[in-house]
């Protein structure tokens, strides 16, 4: 994004020789295809003497140093901002991560943002069909918006022949990104990756609003309580800063009354 770049220019007329890697990873985790590239040279240029995958892209800084990411991000081609729908998605990845990042800390999750990392790059092959084929998420979102097909999934593989989700997968293990990020990527067999899958949802049904958005997310919302019963749906509610007060009120009180109406089936 070409965000990025100003926001590091920033940071290195704010900091000069006293930035640190911990100061660089807002950046990252706001541009998943930054992200991409950071995880996929940490693991180009691993040395075989790490007896252990850099799965986090505060990780892949320090493994690569601050001059070298600099050089990484400031030599990127920058995406072409009039492609609306990139764009969307790559909020869809960056409301993703942030809601990720939060909600790790209710399952006292050891390295939340090894969730935020997945989530953020749980959208990659989308997004990179945007950038390199944009015809082909453009018939898939044509065919959801026309009815013929009813789900997002299934609008892609007639459109496309393949669902994005398959794209994703495929490209992370083509590109040998770490075996945690793939595991998380599939959004199941753990909680760990269900909530990741779940964050991916929440960030849908924020950024694609519709009628029928605000049920989608109490239903979210519910799925993640029964993920980490320490924590109260107030407690998710308030962790979605990135929607109104009063929308977050709203959605509370329909998330109530659908918890109790399963509790209560």
């Amino acid at each position: 994004m070409p965000r990025s770049k100003a926001m590091l220019n920033t940071l290195q007329e704010a900091k000069g020789e006293m930035l640190a890697p911990i100061e660089l990873l807002s950046i990252v985790l706001l541009d998943p295809l930054l992200c991409l590239r950071l995880l996929r040279e940490a693991e180009r240029r691993k040395s075989h003497r790490l007896d252990h995958e850099t799965t986090t892209a505060l990780a892949a800084i320090m493994q690569l140093g601050i001059d070298e990411f600099r050089e990484l991000l400031l030599s990127s081609k920058e995406i072409e901002e009039a492609n609306t729908g990139l764009l969307e998605v790559e909020s869809r990845a960056t409301v993703a991560a942030q809601v990720a990042q939060r909600w790790a800390l209710g399952r006292n999750d050891l390295n939340p943002e090894e969730v935020a990392v997945a989530a953020l790059l749980a959208d990659a092959g989308e997004l990179l069909l945007w950038v390199y084929e944009p015809e082909l998420p453009q018939a898939a979102r044509e065919a959801l918006l026309s009815g013929r097909a009813r789900r997002s999934s299934q609008a892609q593989v007639a459109a496309c022949g393949f669902d994005f989700k398959q794209l994703t997968m495929r490209c992370a293990e083509l590109w040998q990104l770490p075996v945690l990020v793939l595991q998380l990527l599939r959004g199941v067999d753990s909680p760990r990756a269900n909530l990741t899958r779940i964050c991916s949802n929440v960030a849908r049904h924020i950024v694609e609003a519709s009628a029928t958005s605000d049920l989608a997310l109490a239903s979210d919302l519910v799925e993640a309580r029964r993920l980490m019963p320490g924590a109260s749906l107030e407690w998710l509610v308030d962790g979605l800063v990135m929607l109104p007060e009063e929308h977050r009120i709203a959605l509370m009180s329909i998330a109530s009354e659908l918890q109790e109406r399963q509790e209560n089936a």
